[in-house]
């Protein structure tokens, strides 16, 4: 029996060895497939965003330069008013009762002047037959010249009561909108010191303006006539565009942040917006239409030999890489000449003499060798990156890899960057492969 237990255990011992070799030395090689896409034409962006307010162009403040109750009011909240149209009046009793008190004394004035010149002349034909002594004709003069600068006076100050009785009567200087009305029927005005507010009106509600506050570290890169884009609250489906009018250089710290006002010119032909309203405002620093773009994720891609053992990796310094043989050099000069005889037949990406053009590698698939290739790029908006060079879009770039059954790559298909404001219209695609504005075309590839 004791024997019989002994075979048992032994037996067990094998099946157990066995199970653990073939789960660790018998697995299923994991099937790999890369994730391609081709280069495409499209437009790119960079961007910065601020938060601003909406306000009218052209804003008049309508005020008073006299104190007195309020009589009438003849234009209230969004009356559209006319350039000399009449929109309130001022309690005018005492100002007219002032003017006619200066009137009176300018009679008086007026017949003491008359009475003066006279005796002046009475006095000055005395003086000339030696009837009267020179004291006696310059005293007469005097009192004239008295009389008639007494005159000027009173003259002036008729004209300044008729003045302040005018401003009793308040005009719109402009055609345009009652956007605030800050006064009631029998409210005093003073206008001692301060000038009261009493319309603000605006000019012209289809022409409106952002007024937004942009950081110090994006404001070197924003320059007057660039494009911005803008949305609203009110209509979150609806981008407004508009066109940087002005930078101003006074600073504006709140929290020890620092901020520029950029005024924003922003059409407003169906009344959309309102005074007051906060914009979401992308401002287009940097755009060009209908460059050649990439996914980024394409930039991100190393190969990794042990992963991708059934294709040859072309390119790579590395001693990893360089375990690949002979198979691989001759791999390599072969796809070298085959590129060489390609190049002749297709247009190639000139490289510009742009000192914004950066340098970078990205990896292509060539039947069954991935190669790696030196290009330029340009602008990069976190989604797709413009190529400036050394790539065409006949090249079918690498993204990402996929485990076969797995259901998830470690880098896809390029998608739209959410930061970047829309545009109408779509954009070119490559050859072979469909994209609109920021996709790609492309799709995955097996090893054979």
């Amino acid at each position: 029996m004791k024997k019989y237990r002994w075979l048992i255990i032994l037996l067990v011992i094998i099946l157990a060895g066995v199970g653990v070799w073939y789960w660790l030395f018998n697995k299923k090689e994991e099937q790999v497939t890369l994730v391609t896409e081709k280069p495409h034409y499209g437009d790119i962006a960079n961007s910065i965003t601020s938060t601003g307010t909406i306000e009218p162009v052209d804003t008049v403040v309508v005020g008073t330069q006299i104190s007195g109750p309020i009589q009438s009011i003849f234009a209230d909240f969004n009356s559209k008013v006319k350039k000399g149209q009449l929109i309130a009046q001022i309690d005018r009793t005492v100002l007219e009762a002032q003017l006619n008190q200066i009137q009176a004394n300018y009679a008086s004035a007026s017949s003491q002047l008359t009475y003066a010149k006279t005796t002046y002349d009475r006095q000055n034909k005395l003086y000339a037959v030696g009837a009267i002594s020179q004291v006696d004709d310059e005293t007469a003069l005097n009192n004239y010249n008295a009389a008639k600068a007494q005159v000027d006076n009173l003259q002036s100050q008729i004209k300044a009561a008729q003045k302040n009785l005018s401003y009793t009567e308040i005009y719109s200087p402009i055609d345009g909108t009652v956007l605030t009305r800050n006064v009631n029927v029998g409210q005093t005005v003073a206008a001692s010191f301060n000038t009261p507010t009493l319309f603000v009106i605006a000019k012209d509600l289809t022409k409106m303006q952002v007024q937004a506050a942009v950081d110090e570290a994006d404001i070197g890169n924003v320059k007057v006539g660039q494009q911005a884009s803008f949305t609203v609250d009110a209509f979150p489906d609806d981008v407004f565009n508009g066109t940087v009018r002005e930078i101003r250089l006074e600073p504006a710290v709140s929290a020890n942040v620092v901020t520029y006002t950029t005024m924003i010119d922003a059409p407003n032909n169906e009344l959309k917006l309102k005074p007051g309203m906060t914009a979401s405002v992308t401002i287009i620093t940097k755009e060009d239409k209908n460059a050649l773009l990439v996914s980024t994720k394409a930039l991100a891609f190393q190969p990794d030999s042990a992963q991708l053992r059934k294709y040859i990796i072309v390119g790579r310094r590395s001693k990893k890489s360089e375990a690949g043989g002979a198979k691989g050099a001759t791999a390599a000069a072969g796809q070298r000449q085959h590129n060489t005889a390609d190049s002749s037949k297709r247009k190639q990406h000139v490289v510009p003499k742009d000192s914004s053009a950066q340098p970078a590698f990205i990896w292509v698939l060539k039947g069954d060798s991935i190669i790696q290739k030196r290009i330029f790029t340009g602008l990069n908006d976190d989604a797709n990156v413009e190529i400036l060079g050394g790539l065409t879009e006949n090249d079918e770039v690498i993204t990402g890899v996929m485990a076969q059954g797995s259901g998830t790559a470690k880098a896809g298909t390029a998608a739209k960057s959410p930061f970047m404001p829309q545009r109408g219209g779509g954009s070119r695609s490559g050859a072979g492969g469909g994209g609109g504005n920021g996709g790609a075309g492309g799709g995955t590839r097996k090893p054979q």
